[in-house]
């Protein structure tokens, strides 16, 4: 019997506020280049207050991934909180507007704490700083899962930054659980090289024990298996997992399955912000993959798709992906 979702992801739900700016600001803020640092709202406060013009855009991880999916057709679902609030209701229609569906529960209008944001500071080379105020996001627990959605998916998808949150990991288990009860699979983003060092432990006790499928780049991978050695981070990765997906910026990806190992190449592209690259590569590798292509194909059309969030500003694709697609003689 076919499922009611391809995907249902799980993570961080955010707007994120997207400014240009200067290395020389950076430094004079001690903003950490090209990370995620998180905040509390006085600092997410003060950062806005300093940043010139912005772009209010509906972002989280693991949306960008489930919205990407949605773009090409695919059915999915997001588990992400977010507060009765202005900020709240913007970041569930926009989600709902991609084709996905969104029915976590909004925290009341009272919770002290607010509608998650990230600043994300582009500089001039399309870097991002990301200074994240996670908010009730924070606050996701074991409630906001369903078990009965989890059960219709195909995948789920888990978002590494969701570690930070107090009741994540009996969040993702009650998920992990229902999904793989039904006979779904797991994929997880490890999302941050300083998330994984916060969170290693766990990170490796879930990897080596529930998922299917581990999606990160080259920095989260050498974090992970706490090693300089590219190429045995890889190996140790593929033998906890059946597949890996690792991004490696300019030079591409990295695909390994039961002994076998793919490198695709990038597209070139000139780099507006980085923003997102990661969450649509994995949003366009888990729709091929749901849609039966083969993995090296997966990780090509990951790579168009991240090669087209980066040419402009913002995490969701703006161009038609499968247009894309076709043009590169994928579909």
């Amino acid at each position: 019997m076919s499922k009611k979702f391809q995907v249902v992801g799980i993570g961080n739900a955010m707007v994120d506020v997207l400014a240009s700016t200067t290395d020389a600001f950076l430094a004079n803020n001690g903003i950490d280049k090209g990370i995620m640092q998180l905040t509390d709202r006085a600092r997410g406060v003060e950062l806005y207050d300093l940043i010139g013009p912005a772009k209010e855009i509906s972002g989280g991880s693991a949306a960008n991934t489930i919205a990407g999916i949605a773009h090409l057709g695919g059915k999915t679902a997001y588990v992400g909180k977010v507060k009765d609030d202005q900020l709240g209701a913007i970041f569930a229609h926009d989600l709902r507007a991609q084709g996905a569906v969104y029915e976590t529960p909004l925290a009341p209008a009272s919770h002290e704490a607010e509608t998650g944001r990230c600043i994300v500071l582009v500089t001039p080379d399309g870097e991002r700083s990301m200074n994240t105020y996670l908010g009730v996001t924070e606050f996701l627990s074991e409630d906001d899962i369903d078990e009965e959605q989890m059960a219709q998916a195909e995948w789920i998808y888990l978002e590494g930054y969701r570690f930070d949150g107090p009741e994540s990991v009996a969040a993702f288990d009650k998920a992990i659980n229902a999904c793989t009860g039904a006979g779904g699979r797991v994929s997880i983003t490890l999302s941050d090289p300083f998330c994984v060092g916060r969170h290693r432990d766990a990170f490796r006790a879930l990897i080596k024990d529930h998922v299917d499928l581990l999606f990160c780049n080259r920095a989260e991978m050498l974090s992970m298996y706490e090693t300089e050695d590219f190429d045995a981070a890889l190996t140790m990765a593929a033998s906890e997992v059946a597949i890996v997906a690792c991004t490696d910026g300019e030079d591409g990806a990295h695909v390994l399955s039961q002994g076998q190992r793919w490198h695709v190449p990038a597209m070139p592209v000139q780099i507006v912000d980085a923003t997102g690259a990661g969450d649509l590569f994995a949003g366009a590798f888990l729709w091929a993959l749901t849609a039966g292509h083969d993995l090296e194909t997966c990780g090509r059309m990951g790579c168009v798709a991240a090669s087209e969030v980066i040419s402009h500003i913002g995490a969701r694709p703006e161009a038609d992906l499968t247009a894309l697609f076709k043009e590169q003689g994928l579909l």
